[in-house]
């Protein structure tokens, strides 16, 4: 078992490493990098829902800080997979209750998932576009307490997290 967890945690990193070195692609005007994108983050969200169904969600204690991030991010880019999304969300929930998963992970891959289920968002993590370059966010449930909601799980205020975002 401790060579499959190490194992684990390799594959899950690599899997992260390619995501974020491919990501440029997600926006490309370019269709066929669009399509290497799609074809990417499904092989993984597939990939990743197999290891959630032998292992539960890969906790940093099961496969280390690193690996346990990487599969947060597979989570986070399996847009297309609303199942898989779910899937980590459920399980995800379940270990920051048990206090072994980050709740500011949890908050962002919890926006993402109600983004691409077409309902508002809690923390305003997902930003929907840019207008008087200036970033928006998808609507959220309660604007006016986005910040003290964002506080709970360690998120920056919003206007401060924009600002890494804005085109000075």
């Amino acid at each position: 078992m401790a060579h499959d967890v190490a194992a684990l945690a390799v594959e899950l990193t690599e899997m992260a490493a390619a995501d974020h070195e491919s990501a440029v692609r997600a926006n490309s005007d370019d269709p066929a990098e669009q399509l290497a994108w799609r074809r990417l983050t499904a092989r993984h969200g597939d990939r990743l829902n197999e290891i959630m169904e032998e292992y539960g969600w890969p906790t940093a204690e099961l496969v280390g800080e690193e690996a346990a991030r990487a599969a947060w991010l597979i989570a986070q880019h399996a847009d297309r997979q609303l199942d898989v999304q779910r899937r980590a969300l459920h399980l995800m929930q379940q270990a920051v209750s048990a206090g072994s998963a980050s709740p500011r992970e949890l908050a962002f891959l919890r926006d993402r998932t109600l983004v691409n289920e077409g309902r508002k968002q809690v923390y305003g993590t997902q930003i929907a576009g840019v207008k008087d370059g200036a970033p928006v966010p998808w609507p959220c449930e309660e604007p006016e307490r986005m910040d003290e909601l964002r506080a709970e799980v360690g998120i920056e205020p919003f206007d401060k997290y924009v600002a890494k975002f804005s085109m000075a």
